[in-house]
């Protein structure tokens, strides 16, 4: 370790000019001046106490070449060390001549990295003319004289040409190539100075962060090219809503962000928010075709009394996902809210990779009762989680996150398995549960190894009956969903249409997919005991599967009263809360136990009817 008197004299006696910087780890031309000694100051007129805290740029002085500037960004850039010798500026403008040399430092610990800049001043170099008989030549000598203007008039215009360049590059370094707007580093450099300003000066700001809503569909349907004239035909719409104040860049895509600095009056923000929504709802037309290309708004305002103004950025995200979660075409000012349903959602995204980690998964159970005896014919496996701090969770509350994160194969998975234990765990304690039921999702049915892990789960096919809502858009089902029904059909597997009349399946696909059972959903079954008048929907709804020769399950009977009524209506089976709630494997062991596997003791007696019905495979 270096003695601090060792280290003083270093900066008292060093004749060169030494600062140390802080560079950013993302870019190396971009740092912050820590540290100088005495002959820095002496050299560049710059105090310690103005220099420390400064950007490197103030060693760029006006009269630095174009070329040399550039070469000095190129290497930092690129974290390599390098010397110039040039012409520059001290503090008062005065220009000297300086050999500047940059050294990389990087501290192990912390993984930082530092720039070590020594600058030593030149003397004056102008160049000597050679004369033949003495040495030195005469400026005067016509031939001579020509030939030097020659040569300063080439290096005027190659100074010229570095200049433009440096200005070329420094243009595409900064703005988008399509749009002309700044690009995302150029943003983020900017963003960074603002909070910087808004720490130091408390200068606060508003960030607009706007996405196209249809974007993709315009690529898709009119092509690329139209894509490209929309994002160009939006550029020049902020550029004609914003001032020279505002700073407007395209961050990538369809995604466009606007720093405004924020006023007296939130209307500025508001009002602009209102006018870019507005524009947006005119008919986008190219190549004589019309489409509609709506836009989305997070507004979030960087202020002051903020403990971490950095998550502005962040905060105006997430108001544009609550702005497209509520219908797209709108713009959604930040609250405290989001943040906290942000902080809610990031927690359920670790507490579910734990989950899968931890099975926590578990089998809930809701009785399917057969209508004319009133015995239990199937249960409908539904998904709960067992959260070792929140309790039993329903699916609500987790299955979206769930398949935003990609988990529901995983979530499946285990549920197999919690299943096959529960079937085997009833099947010991000699109760009978003839089947059960599980629901599918679009994704789930339209991936191969769907089939895979319900051969690998352990259960008997037979006892199972697979539910597809009909949200799955049966008309339009590809090959792929074609032939895992069938498969599902070879193995033995039931299959079950659920919520029949909310959907868009017609007669055609019920014709075309054969489900043994048509489920009616709880929306038409609820209204019946007081609105007489909605009967005959239900009634067409089971005539139309009577017709097809499908078993009808009516969801949603929740009194003795709707029991009776679609039974008389023709439902050969019954489920809903009157019957039992989900319960969990124990707790309908111990209900089978209990009734005996009767559910319903106001049932018509099977063997009243004139024509019996067989509850088999069709359950």
């Amino acid at each position: 370790m270096v003695p601090p008197q060792i280290f003083n004299q270093i900066n008292d006696k060093c004749t060169e000019g030494l600062a140390l910087a802080l560079a950013s780890d993302d870019d190396g031309a971009v740092m912050e001046l820590r540290w100088c000694n005495k002959a820095f100051t002496r050299i560049t007129g710059y105090d310690a106490s103005e220099a420390v805290g400064q950007r490197g740029t103030i060693l760029i002085g006006p009269d630095l070449e174009q070329g040399v500037h550039l070469h000095i960004i190129e290497k930092l850039m690129n974290w390599e060390n390098f010397s110039t010798e040039a012409r520059n500026n001290r503090k008062n403008g005065d220009v000297y001549r300086q050999r500047m040399n940059w050294t990389h430092l990087s501290d192990p610990e912390t993984g930082d990295h530092w720039w070590l800049c020594s600058i030593i001043e030149l003397g004056d170099e102008r160049p000597k003319i050679l004369n033949r008989e003495t040495g030195l030549q005469d400026a005067t000598d016509p031939d001579n004289h020509s030939r030097v203007l020659e040569k300063i008039r080439r290096l005027e215009r190659e100074n010229s040409r570095l200049h433009e360049l440096a200005k070329s590059v420094a243009r595409d370094a900064n703005q988008d190539a399509l749009t002309g707007l700044s690009n995302r580093r150029h943003f983020e450099v900017e963003l960074k100075s603002w909070i910087e300003d808004l720490k130091s000066l408390g200068t606060e700001f508003a960030v607009i962060y706007i996405d196209l809503d249809r974007f993709k569909f315009v690529n898709d349907t009119l092509g690329h090219d139209a894509g490209d004239r929309l994002l160009v035909s939006v550029a020049d719409m902020l550029r004609d809503l914003t001032d020279d104040t505002d700073l407007v860049a395209r961050l990538g895509g369809d995604e466009f962000v606007i720093l405004r600095p924020l006023a007296k009056s939130a209307l500025s923000i508001s009002g602009l928010a209102d006018e870019i929504v507005l524009r947006m709802q005119a008919p986008f037309i190219y190549d004589e075709k019309s489409t509609a290309c709506t836009t989305s708004i997070g507004v979030a305002i960087a202020k002051a009394t903020m403990q971490d103004p950095e998550r502005v950025l962040v905060d105006a995200d997430e108001a544009l996902y609550h702005a497209k979660s509520q219908g797209k075409g709108r713009w959604s000012f930040f609250t405290d809210e989001m943040h906290a349903k942000s902080i809610a959602t990031k927690q359920l995204t670790s507490d579910l990779l734990l989950a899968c980690e931890r099975r926590e998964f578990i089998p809930y159970f809701q009785p399917l009762i057969d209508a004319e005896t009133g015995r239990l014919v199937s249960a409908e496996m539904l998904v709960r989680w067992s959260h070792p701090s929140r309790g039993i969770l329903a699916p609500g509350e987790f299955l979206d996150t769930a398949a935003n994160m990609g988990l529901l194969k995983r979530i499946d998975e285990i549920v197999f398995a919690a299943l096959q234990t529960a079937l085997s765990n009833l099947d010991d304690a000699g109760v009978d549960l003839p089947r059960v039921a599980v629901n599918v999702s679009a994704a789930r049915l339209a991936d191969p190894s769907f089939i895979h892990d319900i051969k690998s789960s352990g259960i008997d096919p037979g006892r199972l009956t697979v539910e597809i809502l009909e949200s799955v858009y049966l008309d339009r089902m590809g090959g792929l969903v074609r032939w895992i029904i069938d498969e599902l059909d070879e193995l033995g597997v039931t299959l079950a249409l659920d919520d029949f009349g909310t959907g868009h399946a017609s007669v055609r696909a019920l014709l075309e997919i054969r489900p043994a059972i048509l489920k009616i959903d709880r929306h038409f079954i609820q209204p019946i005991v007081e609105e007489a008048s909605t009967r005959p929907v239900v009634a067409s709804i089971i005539g139309i599967g009577k017709s097809l020769g499908m078993r009808v399950v009516a969801e949603g009977v929740e009194t003795e009263e709707h029991a009776r009524i679609v039974s008389d209506m023709g439902c050969d089976y019954l489920q809903g809360y009157y019957f039992g709630r989900p319960m969990s494997e124990h707790d309908l062991r111990d209900r089978l136990m209990e009734t005996g596997g009767t559910f319903w003791t106001g049932a018509p007696s099977y063997f009243a009817r004139n024509t019996p019905r067989a509850i088999g495979r069709a359950v």
